[in-house]
């Protein structure tokens, strides 16, 4: 009677505040009523909802050959890749997520602030074309250091901002759960109405204002995404960092070859863990079959002097076996992620390219910027999320019982069927518009409205809130919980590794392709067999969703221990946790 008394009142206290870790701006056990949840993500996804509009400034010309701009684009490009998992490993590591959000943000606003004043300021401006052949020294370092601020701004602040917002949910409240299951897909909607903004209203000031007047209203923005942040202070939960949370893992893995030779236990109750009184704030995870391997490391080998007094890299807790299991179990699915990455990395590619092929004349003499074409994803992306958390989800949670409607690695894979119709459709369209081509060579395609690209513009949206979304919620909880802003970095990595091995792919495309026969790549659109390629594409991503699904299908969820109270009941990530 004693314990179902003290579990009554711990139940009623942990109502009353958090007991997840996290900490409040003072320091403190967080009070529930007064922080976290919506109250505080809300400051987080406005934030959120204008940085898109910093991605949408086009190349500076600053009068450089093709291959010397391409090379530096590509060196750009490669930063802006890696620095999101050296800015997630930071924030998990030592500075925790609300620092580097803000340092990373003031580092953001500080590259537009130069890249405004290079456009501005007269000794700092580009020279005309006219004028010179060369661009001023001084207007080089001035961009190029901007722009690399930019992006090191970028690796702080997009990993640790979003898994920021994650955090003011506690999984361990069923209330606040299933609120943390939508968190994502309002994120993203917040994402997209700042892309909508981003590819309408930039664009339309960059085209008919000018580019100073299109820096000044980024900055401004960039200003007031940072001041709606730090307002937010009082209302946000802080998880403190504890340290490298790679060390750990080195550690099981020095153990396990330490104690390869070992037998394994009769009883897997027999590893090591932390005693369930001692636990204090974190989560004990439950030990699983796969990589049995690893589990040596937490073979006790001296039981007479106590285990937690032994060397770290001679004995591990099943925790932190458990913990690494979790990353290895991440690459296939990260491999497997990646053709789908290579599809939606055409949308800012080839589709616009499309655009500009295409009449994209609205009637009154005003034309689509090719840019804002990309609008119709986030159109198409924006009405899916809405319906999936609203309607879907309800539906789905009725019919399966399980809590989030769906398992993330199912809404992954739905995702992959509609880029698969992306590729076919666009393949059709594209085929249609050379069709055009063959038959009035002097007008082109210019008698095809651009709205024959909004199928493919929407289906890909729509796929992108089953599969972009659903990978960021994957990468978040299927880590370490140590390691949630590396865990969306890992994310950021499949677009980014993505829109390498697309270039590589074309690449070898072209070099096949034109070694024996014409190139599919010619020098202009009508020249190029484009429609090929995106058949190519459908076949390569329908490939490897077969491998996806079978990969999917045994994949192991994290299993966490609901609490020290219930401390044998496991809880499956696929049922009613985060994943």
């Amino acid at each position: 009677m004693k314990l179902e008394k003290g579990v009554e009142t711990r139940g009623v206290d942990e109502e009353k505040w958090v007991y997840d870790s996290s900490v409040d701006h003072k320091g403190r056990v967080p009070l529930r009523a007064s922080t976290g949840v919506w109250k505080a993500s809300l400051f987080i996804i406005g934030g959120q909802y204008m940085r898109p509009l910093m991605g949408y400034k086009d190349t500076w010309v600053i009068h450089q050959d093709l291959k010397t701009a391409a090379r530096n684009v590509n060196y750009w490009a490669g930063v802006t890749t890696l620095m999101p998992l050296f800015g997630g490993f930071l924030a998990d590591a030592c500075l925790g997520r609300f620092t580097t959000v803000f340092i990373s943000s003031v580092v953001y606003l500080l590259g537009l602030i130069l890249l405004t004043l290079s456009t501005l300021v007269p000794s700092l401006k580009a020279c005309d074309a006219a004028v010179c052949l060369e661009p001023r020294k001084v207007h080089e370092w001035v961009f190029f250091l901007a722009i690399y601020m930019i992006s090191i701004g970028t690796g702080g602040h997009k990993p640790s901002l979003e898994s920021f917002g994650a955090d003011q949910f506690d999984e361990n409240h069923s209330d606040e759960r299933k609120k943390k299951m939508s968190y994502f897909n309002w994120w993203n909607l917040g994402l997209c109405c700042g892309l909508l903004l981003g590819v309408t209203v930039i664009v339309y000031v960059q085209d008919h204002v000018g580019w100073g007047a299109a820096d000044i209203i980024l900055t401004a923005v960039m200003a007031l995404s940072l001041a709606i942040f730090v307002v937010g202070r009082p209302f946000y939960r802080y998880h403190v960092p504890s340290g490298s949370p790679l060390t750990p893992m080195l550690q099981v893995l020095v153990a396990a070859i330490r104690k390869r030779k070992l037998p394994y236990p009769s009883d897997p109750a027999e590893l090591h863990e932390v005693p369930k009184s001692r636990v204090g704030k974190g989560r004990l995870l439950c030990h699983t079959e796969r990589l049995k391997f690893l589990d040596k490391a937490a073979i006790v080998e001296d039981w007479e002097n106590c285990a937690e007094k032994q060397n770290p890299w001679t004995l591990a807790t099943v925790t932190q076996v458990e913990e690494m299991k979790l990353i290895l179990n991440l690459a296939p699915i990260w491999l497997a992620t990646l053709p789908f990455g290579i599809s939606v990395s055409q949308t800012a590619t080839f589709f616009v390219k499309q655009g500009t092929m295409l009449d994209r004349n609205i009637g009154n003499g005003l034309e689509i910027p090719p840019a804002s074409i990309f609008a119709l994803s986030a159109l198409g992306m924006m009405v899916a999320v809405a319906v999936y958390d609203k309607i879907l989800v309800p539906l789905l949670r009725r019919a399966t019982g399980n809590e989030r409607g769906i398992k993330v690695l199912q809404r992954i894979g739905f995702g992959m069927l509609f880029s698969i119709s992306t590729m076919v459709v666009s393949a059709l369209v594209e085929r249609k518009r050379l069709g055009v081509v063959e038959k009035d060579p002097v007008k082109g395609s210019l008698s095809m409205s651009v709205f024959w690209l909004a199928p493919q513009f929407i289906i890909i949206g729509v796929g992108d809130a089953f599969t972009l979304v659903g990978l960021q919620e994957y990468f978040y909880d299927q880590v370490p919980d140590s390691m949630r802003s590396l865990g969306i970095a890992f994310y950021l990595s499949v677009i980014g590794a993505a829109n390498f091995i697309s270039s590589l792919l074309i690449t070898a495309i072209d070099h096949v392709t034109g070694r024996f026969g014409k190139s599919w790549f010619g020098k202009d659109l009508n020249s190029s067999r484009l429609d090929y390629f995106y058949w190519l594409l459908a076949g390569m991503t329908a490939a490897n969703l077969i491998v996806y699904v079978f990969l999917a299908k045994r994949y192991s969820y994290k299993s966490v221990q609901r609490s020290v109270a219930v401390a044998d009941c496991c809880e499956d990530g696929s049922e009613g946790s985060m994943a």
